[in-house]
């Protein structure tokens, strides 16, 4: 099977993919072989990335819409946008999040409210809103959602954030024993360090300390994690449910 012929026929929401790891998720959807609704809060940096990946590849694969993902209204009109747009509605992939470094007796309510809220109630939210369309389809789907190396491990520090990504990783696993008769399978994905604003924006020495301890020894692109989302969302992950696909270069095996 051809790399641009692995989603034919498939439709996925992507949340918070403007930029980043979820704008490079968007793409490979498209270059895959499928089509996208890009959901994003950034309205300008979404509606250039649809407008780049409508000129990019055939078919008009790519639509945009505002998409907080704390709100139910908004995930519906998502999910609505997608079958109107391109007939149905196969996939999710649920990318939105947040950071938060605090620890736990330092963290604000404002910082844990926040930070669950995108993070846990907005995976919550999409997959409550995609799974019924999914049903609709009568063949079955597959949701991502994207957790973290430290959803599987602790660091001493950003207690918060490892708090809503591991959440996410149990509610994935929940999730999956919940609809695999269905032939939804829900997995997620763990990246590591990568190559986004967000770590760019470190101090130098921050990153460096980060970076030193990959085994692999450098920072993952975007496209890396993105490719890993192609594969759970392609029918070569066909026996793959409630699954954990660690991209972090080696982190957490050591």
């Amino acid at each position: 099977m051809k790399a641009k012929s692995l989603l034919s026929g498939r439709v996925a929401i992507v949340s918070g993919a403007a930029h980043g790891i979820g704008a490079a998720e968007a793409r490979g959807v498209c270059a895959a072989g499928g089509q996208v609704v890009v959901g994003d809060i950034l309205d300008e940096e979404a509606i250039a990335l649809v407008a780049a990946l409508n000129r990019e590849f055939e078919g008009m694969p790519a639509r945009f819409i505002h998409l907080d993902v704390r709100k139910a209204e908004q995930w519906a009109a998502a999910v609505v946008l997608a079958e109107e747009e391109f007939g149905r509605l196969t996939s999710l992939v649920n990318n939105a999040g947040v950071p938060a470094r605090s620890k736990i007796d330092d963290a604000t309510e404002e910082e844990w409210t926040r930070t669950i809220d995108v993070d846990l109630k907005g995976c919550w939210m999409g997959m409550r809103a995609a799974i019924p369309a999914i049903r609709r389809t009568g063949l079955g789907g597959s949701i991502v959602n994207t957790s973290s190396h430290y959803g599987m491990v602790a660091s001493g520090k950003a207690a918060t954030y490892h708090t809503a990504k591991g959440a996410v990783t149990a509610m994935t696993r929940a999730a999956a024993a919940e609809y695999a008769r269905e032939n939804i399978r829900i997995n997620s994905v763990h990246p590591g360090l990568t190559d986004t604003t967000r770590i760019a924006s470190l101090p130098p020495p921050w990153r460096q300390s980060l970076l030193d301890q990959v085994p692999l020894g450098r920072i993952a692109s975007p496209d890396e994690v993105a490719e890993g989302v192609v594969f759970l969302l392609s029918d070569l992950s066909s026996y793959m449910t409630g699954a954990q696909l660690v991209i972090d270069g080696g982190l957490t095996a050591v």
